[in-house]
């Protein structure tokens, strides 16, 4: 995992301290919103934390598997080689047990814009799926 000071501004864009935000959902805390989960996602990819990304996906997602160090790796591979300079929320649809976040991702390698859908089991928010499209530089 990258080390980021407690102090710093969360990479969600939240303007508020890293501690105060997302570390709390890499904690262990439960996001209660599918809201919340996209964006504690996004900076547990800019932090380097791999176990929250494998935590969080539903696992009807395809990119879903038994083999988790072998998914971690290639998680760690993405977000080592990638930084992460910023997110915009684009529209939020939130249902009972359904929700959408359409995002705008500021990579270095590019512009990752990208419909996310979220399902609610047992009372905690996962990823299923997106339809990106990725913009390179």
């Amino acid at each position: 995992m990258k080390k980021i000071s407690p102090n710093s501004l969360c990479p969600c864009g939240s303007h508020t301290k890293y501690k105060k935000c997302c570390a709390i959902y890499h904690k262990g805390a439960n996001p209660k919103t599918a809201l919340l989960l996209m964006k504690s996602r996004y900076s547990a990819y800019a932090v380097q934390d791999a176990n929250y990304i494998i935590k969080t996906t539903h696992p009807q997602n395809t990119d879903y598997t038994q083999d988790t160090k072998l998914w971690k790796d290639s998680i760690d591979i993405f977000s080592k080689e990638t930084q992460f300079l910023g997110l915009e929320i684009v529209e939020y649809i939130d249902k009972k047990d359904e929700a959408f976040v359409t995002f705008n991702a500021n990579l270095s390698s590019g512009e990752l814009y990208e419909k996310s859908r979220f399902l609610k089991i047992d009372n905690r928010w996962l990823y299923i799926s997106g339809e990106p499209n990725f913009l390179s530089i």
